[in-house]
């Protein structure tokens, strides 16, 4: 499907931001990586083909899309980082004594990024052989 230009920036502005949230995401641990770095594959292939294909066979962010695309599938690495960060983000927080209802806005959040990452498979089916 083509786009206008109007559409093209609009989705590659949704691009770089969401990347650079992702890139974002590997150092500091409020934000995700993954899905960040799938909106932004998602979003280049409507705006930059180019970008999405480079962004597809990027050493690091390529094996994620890739597993995203195929199966819908979130590597147990990447679920276990997501958490580790999630805890030490909110640890982070109770230590600087953030306020109860900002923890609890936080707790919510979180609670329901840890289910949706823990619901998705984590890797690829495993292959059926139907021969006896």
């Amino acid at each position: 499907m083509r786009f206008g230009a109007p559409m093209r920036v609009i989705w590659l502005v949704i691009g770089c931001t969401a990347l650079l949230c992702g890139t974002i995401g590997i150092v500091l641990p409020v934000l995700p990586t993954t899905p960040f770095v799938i909106l932004a594959a998602f979003a280049f292939t409507k705006a930059w083909p180019s970008a999405a294909r480079k962004l597809e066979s990027h050493r690091v962010f390529g094996p994620i899309i890739a597993d995203w695309r195929a199966h819908g599938a979130i590597a147990l690495r990447y679920k276990i980082v997501a958490h580790v960060m999630m805890i030490a983000a909110l640890g982070l927080s109770l230590f600087a004594g953030v306020a109860p209802g900002i923890l609890a806005i936080q707790i919510i959040c979180m609670s329901g990024a840890s289910l949706y990452i823990l619901s998705r498979p984590s890797g690829a089916a495993p292959q059926v052989n139907s021969k006896p």
